[in-house]
C-alpha cells in the first residue's frame, strides 16, 4: 500500500487531494495548522506547523513515505502577517524538503502558482518564461521553487504551477462574487470584461499531482483549463444557472484600478497588487508540456467549475458564514470596502 504525506491536508485543495489518494487505496498522513475534520481508517491527521523542524522530523521518523505532496501555503488575502506568510511558504518548504531528503523519500510534488507573473504577455505563458511576481505571495512561491532546486540531486521535485483552483467548496474571494449573485446585485467587471483568465478544476489538479508520480527526475509543469471564456461570459453563465437577477456591468478601467490601489494602500480591501494588475487582463498557461510528458488533460471548463462552486455556496451559506479555524479558501473572505460597492449595486 502506497503511503503519502500531504501538507495542508485540512485545506481546500489539500483536502481534495488527500481524499483522492485515500480513494485510490493509499495511506495518507495530513499535516496542517488547522484541525482536519476528515476521518478515514487509512488517514492520520496531525496539527503541526511545517516550520517546526523537530516536529516534522518526528512525522518522517514515524512513517515511511513514497512521496510528499507539499500543498500547504499562507495566502496574501486581507490582513495578512507578512512574516508568517514568508516563513511558512519559504522556510516551511525548506523544512519539508530537508526532512524528505534525510528520510530517503524520492519524490516531492510542489504546488506553485500563476502569481509568479502579474502581467499579460499577449500569449499563453510557458514554463521557460521568466517569472516576475508583483506581490509577496508570488515572491514566496518563486522563492520556494528556487529553494527546491537545491534538493534536485537527492529528490525528484515536480513543480505544478496552477491558476486559481476551483471546485465545490472553494470560497475565499469567490464568496464575495457569490454573495453578489445570490442577492441579485450587479456583478462588476473592470473594463469590458472581455479578458480571459484561466482557472483549474481541483479534480484536474489532483489528477496532475497523481500523474506527477510517474515522472523520472525533476520537472516543472503548467496546468489549467481549456477553452477559456471571457470573465463576462463566465459570470453570465453562473448567473443564468443560479436563476439570479444579477447583471454584469462594466466599471471604467483606469479610475477603477487607481481606486483599487488606493484601497489596498489603506488596507480596506481584500484585493492586493496581483488582483488589481490582473483583474482586466488575459492570463492563460500553456499546458503543452504536461500533455506531452504525462498525457494529462483538463476535463472541466471555467464556467462549469465556477457554477459548481456557486451551487455549494448557495446550499451551505449559513454554515459557511459561521465557520472559524478553517483554511482561507474554506471560508468567506472579508468583503471590506467592497461592501460599499455591493450596497450601491
Amino acid at each position: 500500500m502506497a503511503s503519502f504525506l500531504v501538507t495542508g491536508g485540512a485545506g481546500f485543495f489539500g483536502g481534495i487531494l488527500k481524499r483522492r489518494l485515500l480513494g485510490d487505496g493509499a495511506q495518507v498522513v495530513s499535516v496542517d495548522l488547522v484541525p482536519d475534520a476528515d476521518r478515514h481508517p487509512a488517514l492520520t491527521s496531525l496539527q503541526v506547523d511545517i516550520r517546526d523542524e523537530t516536529s516534522m522530523r518526528s512525522v518522517f521518523a514515524a512513517h515511511k513515505f513514497d512521496a510528499v505532496f507539499h500543498i500547504a501555503a499562507m495566502l496574501a488575502h486581507g490582513k495578512m502577517n507578512r512574516e508568517l506568510l514568508w516563513t511558512s511558504n519559504v522556510d516551511g518548504t525548506g523544512v519539508i524538503a530537508q526532512c524528505a531528503r534525510d528520510a530517503g523519500v524520492k519524490k516531492l510534488v510542489f504546488t506553485s502558482s500563476n502569481c509568479l507573473w502579474a502581467s499579460n504577455m499577449g500569449r499563453p505563458v510557458r514554463e521557460d518564461d521568466t517569472p516576475a511576481p508583483a506581490e509577496i505571495y508570488g515572491e514566496s512561491k518563486l522563492a520556494g521553487e528556487k529553494l527546491l532546486e537545491e534538493f534536485q540531486n537527492d529528490l525528484d521535485v515536480v513543480v505544478l504551477r496552477c491558476p486559481t483552483i476551483i471546485d465545490s467548496g472553494r470560497l475565499g474571494l469567490l464568496a464575495i462574487l457569490f454573495e453578489f449573485i445570490m442577492e441579485n446585485k450587479t456583478v462588476w467587471v473592470v473594463g469590458s470584461g472581455g479578458n480571459r483568465y484561466q482557472f483549474i478544476h481541483a479534480g484536474d489538479l489532483a489528477q496532475a499531482c497523481v500523474q506527477s508520480l510517474e515522472t523520472l527526475g525533476s520537472a516543472t509543469f503548467h496546468v489549467g483549463s481549456d477553452n477559456v471564456p471571457s470573465l463576462r461570459e463566465c459570470f453570465d453563465a453562473v448567473i443564468r444557472q443560479a436563476g439570479s437577477r444579477s447583471r454584469v456591468r462594466s466599471l471604467p478601467k483606469g479610475p477603477t484600478l487607481a481606486a483599487m490601489r488606493l484601497a489596498h494602500t489603506l488596507r480596506v480591501s481584500p484585493l492586493g497588487p496581483y488582483h488589481y494588475r490582473m483583474i482586466a487582463e488575459d492570463f492563460i498557461f500553456d499546458t503543452t508540456r504536461i500533455r506531452g510528458a504525462l498525457g494529462w488533460r483538463p476535463t472541466v471548463n471555467n464556467s462549469e467549475m465556477l457554477t459548481a462552486a456557486y451551487r455549494y455556496y448557495a446550499e451551505n451559506r449559513n454554515e459557511i458564514l459561521a465557520r472559524s479555524n478553517v483554511s482561507a479558501h474554506s471560508r468567506a473572505a472579508d468583503m471590506g470596502i467592497l461592501r460599499l460597492l455591493k450596497w450601491m449595486s
